[in-house]
């Protein structure tokens, strides 16, 4: 009887754990699904805040077509528009050409989003004059909005074309509106925050699409980003923040220096690419307490800076897991 009951534990105690790994729990969650509610919980803040707050992801295009169970249809109301780095250029590498395949492939579910009414933006990455021109045509030719940019750490204002495509002076005042953008991540070129401001504000595109912060410690005020919010010619334009939710970036204010020796649970291996860039376990509440919901998180000071938006970067996270714990991805 001893024995039977002793058996019967071990096979409780197997059935509870799943295993002793990582690997076994985490084959249990929907990686896509999660980032869904991840955006969509995002979004719903945010506009409970501001109704006009502006919502864009970038990559991670598959999230637009059903999940197993949260309809794709909640996840796309969420969102106002969708961003692809490299539909046609630096999908693989800089200044090189996309695969017609990985083309197809990403134009397959961008068609779907653009479907839904949702603005779409791409940014290819090349410097060439003729490839710029072919981007910025072909992208046009399927109705969405395009940035060619010259370098793949998004820090200067290309020097061609001199003037945004489509340059207009008309009042930006939604994304649907918008017929071209800049993006630009990081300050480096610029000597001082008034120097980039000046410059930045010395340009027409409709949608500026930056870093939410100066360096790690000085985020942008309100008064830098209605600033910007003029365009050259005298035309209104939106400003979106940018914002990782899918890597912790150990340069920005959240980051505590103890992480790198003793990291939380929710805080995987560092991005290979990307030096300093680390996965997160998104669905954990401790990161979306970073990302959202109380007044030192990093939604939260975006809205409070009067930004017209934000721009959701590493949505695509979900790759990273499956392809760590050998999720099937068509399950």
């Amino acid at each position: 009887m001893r024995k039977l009951i002793l058996f019967f534990l071990f096979l409780t105690l197997i059935s509870c754990n799943g295993g002793d790994n990582e690997n076994s729990s985490n084959q249990k969650i929907d990686y896509r699904e999660e980032m869904r509610t991840f955006v969509i919980e995002i979004s719903n803040y945010a506009k409970n805040k501001n109704a006009d707050f502006i919502v864009i992801t970038q990559n991670g295009v598959e999230l637009s077509e059903e999940g197993n169970e949260l309809d794709a249809n909640d996840y796309i109301n969420a969102i106002d528009g969708v961003s692809q780095e490299g539909l046609f250029y630096g999908y693989d590498a800089f200044n090189k050409k996309t695969k017609q395949e990985d083309t197809d492939y990403l134009l397959y579910y961008l068609n779907i989003a653009k479907g839904y009414g949702k603005k779409i933006l791409i940014t290819d990455y090349c410097k060439d004059i003729d490839k710029i021109n072919d981007s910025y045509n072909k992208n046009r030719s399927h109705g969405f909005i395009s940035f060619q940019a010259d370098s793949l750490e998004l820090d200067k204002i290309p020097d061609y074309p001199s003037q945004p495509w489509d340059v207009n002076s008309n009042d930006i005042n939604s994304l649907s509106g918008a017929k071209n953008y800049l993006y630009l991540l990081n300050y480096h070129n610029f000597s001082s925050k008034d120097e980039m401001i000046d410059t930045l504000s010395n340009t027409d595109y409709d949608v500026l699409i930056i870093d939410a912060f100066w360096d790690t410690d000085e985020m942008l005020t309100e008064n830098d980003i209605s600033m910007l919010k003029n365009k050259r010619n005298g035309g209104k334009r939106i400003v979106i923040a940018y914002m990782s939710i899918g890597e912790a970036e150990d340069y920005r204010y959240y980051w505590k220096s103890e992480w790198k020796n003793n990291p939380p649970d929710w805080l995987e291996e560092e991005n290979p690419e990307w030096e300093g860039n680390y996965a997160v376990k998104y669905w954990k509440m401790e990161w979306k307490k970073i990302i959202y919901g109380n007044k030192n998180s990093y939604l939260d000071r975006i809205i409070s800076a009067g930004f017209d938006g934000v721009f959701l970067d590493k949505v695509d996270e979900f790759e990273y897991f499956e392809d760590k714990y050998g999720y099937e991805r068509d399950s």
